[in-house]
């Protein structure tokens, strides 16, 4: 290997990096706020390139149908909650179940969006509401339950997921447009604009969400909740709630991931997971705890996948997700364990 290939190799890693940087910053969101390991946080990718794609080929998005099912299906448990005497918050319950799935229908079954910029504002509007209604039908019934108990209902809704993106979808796979076409040569070295717009992406939105945990009061709230949710409760910070906006924040992020890397690989109606698994590995770098070292674990895998690649391609993702079993076996050695909290 000489060096321009080094490099060329490094450069796929920080593009491959960057995505998986965004899975495992939502992947520690969901579970430091709600204590799941959100195995289907690839399934919003894997729905968002989809969706682009089908817009950009002058079709109605199927998942505009999966996202009123959802709305009704939680609208009926909700009624259901209260009929039996729990408490339900109906402000928040019209706004996830009637107002945002009925505004973002019309607009995809009224509005043909023709520019880049509305088409993708268009994806991100159909996945987004998507994450609360989940939270609500799946998990917010299992707040106490315990960790195990969580993962195993995850995994099911993956399984779930993934067969409705096989029906919605079909076995074909599809990839989008690319959003910039510019290309340099640097020492030999090619460079796409597509590139650039991902590891830029990313950068923007990982600041961002920096910003918004430090500076605002909805992401003080959450990281009240993260560290001790019976604190964050007897402060008046509703967790329920808190469930709803991460998990509406990791659908938002599942989806930019989405679109960004639509132009750059053939999506199908399962490659989410394989994503989604790499950020997982990620975020157990970082102790499914730690944003920043998340992100540093992300850059590490994806420049392990990328040099695998060229060394023993055949056994790259093997290679990748070997990377957890040293990670968790320090973890076991220098972490102590925790009861979970009711």
């Amino acid at each position: 290997m000489d060096l321009q290939i080094a490099l060329m190799l490094a450069q796929d890693g920080v593009v491959n990096g960057a995505v998986y940087a965004l899975m495992a910053l939502a992947l520690v969101l969901v579970f430091s706020v709600t204590r799941v390991i959100f195995i289907p946080q690839g399934e919003f990718v894997a729905y968002a390139a989809l969706s682009m794609a089908a817009i950009q080929a002058g079709k109605l998005p199927a998942v505009v149908w999966l996202l009123a099912a959802l709305a009704l299906a939680t609208l009926v448990v909700e009624a259901a909650r209260h009929a039996r005497g729990l408490p339900v918050d109906w402000k928040s319950t019209v706004v996830w179940t009637l107002v945002l799935p009925l505004a973002v229908a019309g607009v995809v079954l009224g509005v043909q969006p023709t520019s880049g910029w509305a088409r993708t504002l268009t994806v991100l509007a159909l996945i987004t509401p998507m994450g609360p209604l989940l939270y609500r039908l799946t998990f917010r019934p299992l707040a106490h339950a315990s960790v195990l108990i969580l993962l195993i209902v995850s995994v099911a809704l993956h399984g779930v997921l993934v067969g409705l993106g096989l029906v919605f979808f079909g076995a074909e796979g599809s990839r989008t447009d690319s959003m910039w076409d510019a290309r340099w040569d640097l020492g030999g070295i090619p460079i796409t604009g597509q590139s650039l717009v991902v590891v830029g992406a990313a950068a923007v939105l990982l600041a961002a969400m920096a910003v918004f945990f430090e500076r605002s009061l909805i992401g003080k709230a959450l990281r009240a909740t993260a560290i001790n949710r019976v604190g964050a409760r007897l402060m008046g910070i509703p967790t329920e709630l808190s469930g709803d906006v991460c998990f509406a924040l990791a659908a938002l992020i599942g989806a930019v991931c989405g679109i960004l890397i639509a132009p750059i690989t053939t999506v199908y109606y399962d490659t989410g997971f394989l994503i989604g698994l790499k950020g997982f590995v990620a975020a157990i770098v970082g102790g499914l705890a730690s944003y920043p070292m998340a992100v540093a674990g992300a850059l590490l895998v994806g420049q392990l996948e990328s040099f695998a690649s060229f060394w023993a391609s055949a056994f790259k993702e093997v290679l990748v997700f070997t990377l957890i079993i040293p990670v968790l076996w320090w973890r076991s050695l220098h972490t102590r364990h925790v009861e979970d909290e009711e």
